[in-house]
């Protein structure tokens, strides 16, 4: 499991461990945060399409789906 500090997500590189449509590095480009702190909203965006899709910013974790950084 990645260690992930949701309030340090924002421009934060992560890359697919499976890629789809050749997209295998993304970069988070939005988070919005409710009044308790909480993430209610987190984007990613493919750097070769600029695809953008919304995701569980907990899916992050997943070392089996995700891995921090561009490698």
């Amino acid at each position: 499991m990645n260690q992930i500090n949701p309030k340090k997500l924002l421009h934060s590189k992560w890359t697919a461990v499976h890629p789809v449509n050749k997209e295998k590095h993304f970069l988070v480009t939005e988070m919005e945060f409710d009044e308790e702190g909480n993430v209610i909203h987190c984007l990613l965006e493919a750097v070769i399409s600029n695809r953008q899709a919304a995701i569980d910013w907990q899916d992050l974790k997943n070392t089996e789906h995700w891995r921090q950084g561009w490698l």
